[in-house]
């Protein structure tokens, strides 16, 4: 029996793999993190941003235009974090699917494994069945001798 896993190769491929799309959704996480981050200041400036109760005219629809301006920055940055969820999401679709992958490659190598220690230890029984055998002819040998 070849003691070689032949499949390996395929394994450290699959490992590498998995550990890309690992790699994959830390990053999404962190641009999750990045984008709740934004949403939060926006929402501040927002709230920061109050109309003013009196003033001219222009000063209150300049406020007032910019407070739209914030608002559209803050479902903007909310469209951030959304889209960042959902490439989270796929992400870990394709970690799930790389984890299978590898998985599936392992369990190979350990059924490869098994029947190599269960080769040996057939081997050995063989070699220890021999050896017995051997020793008792010589024995016979021997008392017929005597």
């Amino acid at each position: 029996m070849n003691r070689f896993f032949r499949l390996s190769p395929v394994l450290r491929a699959r490992k590498a793999q998995e550990d890309a799309a690992k790699g994959a959704v830390i990053q999404s996480r962190a641009q999750i993190r990045e984008a709740e981050a934004l949403v939060r200041r926006k929402q501040l400036d927002l709230v920061g941003a109050e109309a003013p109760t009196e003033g001219t005219a222009r000063a209150m629809v300049a406020s007032i235009v910019a407070r739209h301006s914030l608002a559209g920055a803050l479902m903007s940055a909310q469209k951030m974090v959304t889209e960042a969820e959902e490439l989270e999401r796929e992400r870990m679709a394709v970690l799930a699917d790389a984890a299978k992958r590898r998985r599936a490659v392992e369990m190979m190598a350990e059924r490869h494994a098994d029947m190599v220690r269960a080769n040996d230890l057939r081997k050995d029984q063989a070699n220890l069945d021999e050896l017995a055998m051997t020793s008792k002819a010589r024995n016979a040998a021997r008392g017929a001798a005597e």
